[in-house]
């Protein structure tokens, strides 16, 4: 990476800002890095109460309170961080993301409902990678929209073609071997499903990137992000119900595990978080391929937790064990294609015509893309009001008193197996946590 120095560019609006210089790039890089990892290990994590679609629980009901805990989450946690204060800071400074951020859960909303419907057709092991596709659609949308990848390098560029083309490869293998695991005869379904949750969910990076390039702090983004997922997965639900009146009773059907589904939704949202941070500090065409490391937790607790292949044959494991090692190593080639100086120069570019199209002050873009605090925003650093205790104890009063109602639902779950993946998956949360705070302070 060459060194880059202090130099001011003076820009089109007249505003003049400083390169990043290499050290703090790199340690930008690295806790992107790492947020990456930490993505998918909790949207991994996440994912595996969907399971219980195999009870007989609508897969619309599932999404719905998936949704609903995401929904909780999603304004609990960047409450207890920074405080809402920040984040009406964020909104005057950026108002126009707040639609960005309401079509993306919109469009969330209809890509996680089409995962439950590949995961009851094909398994959580086979539908992960497919869906996670969405890593090209990232690369592509990056490159067209938002100069990553230019003047990157010639290196850089074959690691991330090559690794596109190792994750295309891998995606086949695991294609071919869902034809043999799948337990509800419709595995075409269940693919189909899973690639246009791919799709679906490669275009919703498109105002993340927007949103980070602009300025706003990624707990801002996510919170009105709900808004309009909730939204969205309403209307789907009580569409595919033919009416809300049979939705009520399917929800109270399913009071039993109204807390594991929900919890669920909390969990993805800590890993959603870290995605976000990702996305914001090594870029989409990285970040969303280094996020969808989820694959092989999917694979883990498919396998071992949840058993799914148990009795396949070992062509079957070949099959699903090498697609998902191959996906895994395409994303990994691609992620850690480290940023050089150009290309973070074109990404300044992109910044600075993002920030005149919407009229953002420059002082806001720039010192997000330090992962600074913005000087000239006037709110106390993590300023908490009797507002963000409410919203907490709110949250956790629901959860508590569904817990009070919950059952363990009656699948195959390998305890050992399953407390050694949470354990894991906190120590990942720690390291990557501390990292953030210590280097941009949740900016």
């Amino acid at each position: 990476m060459d060194r880059l120095t202090s130099v001011t560019e003076t820009h089109a609006n007249g505003a003049s800002t400083e390169a990043i210089d290499q050290e703090r790039l790199k340690k930008l890089q690295t806790v992107g890095i790492l947020c990456g990892f930490a993505a998918g290990a909790w949207l991994g994590a996440a994912e595996a109460p969907t399971k219980l679609v195999e009870s007989g629980i609508s897969p619309v009901v599932v999404s719905l309170l998936m949704v609903a805990g995401v929904f909780l989450a999603r304004w609990t946690l960047p409450a207890l961080i920074r405080g809402q204060g920040q984040m009406l800071s964020d909104v005057r400074q950026a108002p126009h993301l707040v639609v960005w951020a309401v079509l993306a859960g919109c469009i969330w909303a209809v890509a996680n409902t089409l995962t439950i419907f590949a995961i009851r057709d094909i398994g959580l092991s086979i539908a992960f990678p497919l869906w996670n596709a969405n890593s090209l659609l990232g690369i592509f949308w990056g490159f067209l929209l938002f100069n990553e990848l230019r003047d990157a390098g010639r290196m850089r560029w074959l690691s991330v073609l090559g690794g596109a083309i190792v994750m295309c490869g891998g995606a086949a293998l695991l294609a071919v071997a869902s034809s043999t695991t799948s337990a509800s005869g419709n595995a075409s379904r269940g693919i189909v499903a899973a690639l246009a949750a791919g799709v679906l969910w490669g275009t919703m990076y498109i105002p993340y990137r927007k949103a980070y390039l602009t300025g706003m702090n990624p707990l801002s983004f996510v919170s009105f992000f709900t808004i309009g997922e909730l939204g969205m997965m309403t209307v789907l639900a009580v569409s595919y119900s033919h009416g809300f009146r049979l939705l009520w009773q399917q929800l109270i059907q399913a009071r039993d595990v109204l807390f594991w589904l929900m919890l669920a939704g909390f969990i993805w949202v800590i890993g959603d978080l870290f995605q976000q941070y990702a996305a914001k500090y090594i870029g989409i065409s990285r970040g969303i391929p280094l996020s969808n490391s989820n694959q092989l937790w999917g694979l883990l607790w498919g396998i071992f937790v949840f058993g799914e292949l148990h009795g396949r044959s070992s062509v079957t494991y070949l099959q699903v064990i090498g697609g998902s090692i191959l996906m895994a190593a395409g994303a990994g080639a691609i992620a850690l294609a480290s940023v050089s100086g150009e290309e973070h120069s074109r990404w300044r570019e992109a910044a600075r015509r993002e920030g005149n199209r919407y009229g953002v002050a420059p002082d806001y873009v720039y010192a997000s893309l330090k992962g600074k605090e913005v000087r000239s925003v006037n709110v106390e650093r993590n300023k908490r009001t009797w507002v963000d205790w409410v919203i907490v104890a709110v949250a956790s009063g629901i959860f508590i008193v569904l817990a009070t109602m919950a059952r363990a639902p009656e699948i195959m779950f390998n305890h050992a197996a399953g407390v050694t993946l949470v354990l894991a998956a906190i120590a990942i949360l720690l390291v990557s946590g501390i990292s953030l705070w210590r280097t941009t302070g949740f900016n």
